[in-house]
């Protein structure tokens, strides 16, 4: 009898997402990396949504980032109000091909290329409370835990992160 593993073969992919929308997140992630931040794809909120990338910067602060790969995807998505529950600033990020005016003025808008990506609309500020705080930061650091266990299981070689003491 074969051995099932009940780890996938690539923990750090789910599969769920277009390839465009992973091109639009790969250069969300490199913008987000560089100013420092450590981010997480796909985490799980306490209502059971899934915001497609959370950034916790050096500060703490929690930025949502909702991906839109098309106009047809940000017509039907109505859910991305409640994931400002969540986070103390909101964003939306798309690729040249969908037009910047069909985003709300009141979330921040990021343009990306897979190669890097540009904040072009700062995000209002809507600080989190504190006890929300805690239970998200729980979250990441749990999920983000979870995650390494499984690649490092999966024999994913995953480097230690310069500066992760700061």
């Amino acid at each position: 009898m074969p051995i099932v593993s009940p780890i996938p073969l690539n923990p750090l992919a789910d599969g769920r997402q277009s390839e465009r929308a992973m091109v639009i997140r790969r250069g969300v992630q490199r913008l987000l990396v560089e100013m420092g931040a450590a981010v997480l794809p796909e985490l799980s909120l306490a209502t059971g949504r899934r915001a497609d990338l959370v950034a916790l910067a050096r500060n703490g602060d929690i930025w949502i980032i909702e991906i839109k790969s098309s106009i047809e995807d940000f017509r039907v998505d109505r859910k991305w109000p409640e994931y400002r529950l969540f986070c103390d600033r909101f964003f939306f990020a798309t690729h040249p091909e969908v037009p910047a005016h069909i985003f709300p003025e009141e979330c921040g808008f990021m343009l990306s290329d897979g190669y890097g990506a540009e904040i072009l609309r700062e995000a209002p500020e809507h600080r989190l409370a504190a006890h929300v705080r805690r239970a998200l930061m729980l979250r990441i650091a749990r999920s983000g835990a979870a995650r390494l266990t499984a690649a490092e299981m999966a024999g994913v070689s995953v480097p230690s992160l310069e500066g992760e003491g700061d």
